[in-house]
Formats: structure tokens, C-alpha cells, sequence
């Protein structure tokens, strides 16, 4: 027996002397063995949606040279962006005047062929002849002779007075200047 005693087993608390049959009702005293004394507490309702925990970042520090960056950044792509569309609006203009520049180049040669059918001599002659023009005769043809010398006489102006000079000056200063603004 005293090897018994000695054996770990028998000296637990949840050894029964005399009789080896489960003690049921060992968890529920021991509850309220160390329960006593407290309050009962009321058991609150289960919630059914518990609110999910919302994780707050802490605010961050944005630096002035960032914000400034992002801001030259966001200027240079909206100068490129209005520079394509400068250059697309140039590129359209182009082509209608190279469009334009071919018409009047087509309207040139048929304007050019027409003044030089125009002023074929057969067809000056014909144009004549029906509007009942002729060679003019010997009687009605006066010569010239330039064999003696030249002459010339020139007449020399009176010089005009003050009033005059000051009224053609202004006469030729609003002359140019809606010459000018023409």
C-alpha cells in the first residue's frame, strides 16, 4: 500500500477513495468553487451582424515638392496634349490648301491654254475680218523721219506758296495713312 500511496495517480484531486466511478459533477462544483463570491452575470443576446473592425490608416505627411512635381507633371502632359492638337489642326490645313493649291494649279493650265488660243493669230485675224476690220492702205499710213535731232522743251512751274505746301503735305500724310490701315 504505501507504494500505492506514493504513485502519482492517487494523489490527484480527482481520486476517490473507496470507489472508482466518475465524479460527474466534479466540473460544475469546481466552477463554483471558484466562482463564489462573484456576481451572476447576465448573458447579453448574441449579435447576429457583428460590424466589421475598420482599420484607420494614420494620415500621412504629403511632401509640398511631391504635390508641386505631380502638378509641373500634370502641366507638361497638358502642353503636349494641346501641342498634338495645334499640330493635327496645322496638319488638316495643310492638306485643304495643298487640296486648294492643286485645284488653282488645274484651273492655271486650262486659264493659260485658253489666253494663248486666245491670242492666236488666226483666230485675231478671223475675229477681225468678221468685225469688218482691214489692212490699212498705203494713204492712211504717216512715216516719221527721226533723222534730225532731238528736242525737247520744258516749262518751268511757279513755285507754290506756304499754304499750298502744307496742304499737299497733309493731303499725302492721311493719304498714307489710309493707305495704311487698308
Amino acid at each position: 500500500m504505501a507504494a500505492a500511496a506514493r504513485d502519482a495517480r492517487y494523489r490527484r484531486r480527482q481520486a476517490v477513495n473507496g470507489s472508482l466511478a466518475y465524479d460527474l459533477d466534479y466540473a460544475v462544483r469546481e466552477r463554483e468553487l471558484r466562482h463564489a463570491g462573484e456576481s451572476v452575470r447576465r448573458k447579453e443576446p448574441a449579435q447576429v451582424h457583428a460590424a466589421p473592425k475598420v482599420l484607420v490608416r494614420e494620415r500621412q505627411y504629403v511632401s509640398k515638392l511631391a504635390v508641386l512635381s505631380v502638378t509641373a507633371i500634370m502641366g507638361l502632359a497638358l502642353l503636349v496634349l494641346m501641342n498634338y492638337v495645334q499640330l493635327t489642326l496645322l496638319s488638316s490645313e495643310t492638306v485643304k490648301l495643298q487640296n486648294q493649291l492643286e485645284e488653282l494649279e488645274t484651273e492655271n493650265v486650262h486659264l493659260t491654254a485658253k489666253y494663248q488660243q486666245m491670242f492666236d493669230m488666226a483666230s485675231v485675224k478671223e475675229a477681225a475680218e468678221s468685225a469688218g476690220m482691214s489692212k490699212p492702205s498705203s494713204t492712211q499710213m504717216d512715216r516719221l523721219d527721226l533723222s534730225e535731232g532731238d528736242s525737247a522743251v520744258a516749262y518751268r512751274q511757279k513755285e507754290p506758296g506756304l499754304l499750298r505746301r502744307i496742304l499737299s503735305s497733309l493731303h499725302g500724310g492721311v493719304y498714307a495713312v489710309v493707305e495704311y490701315f487698308d
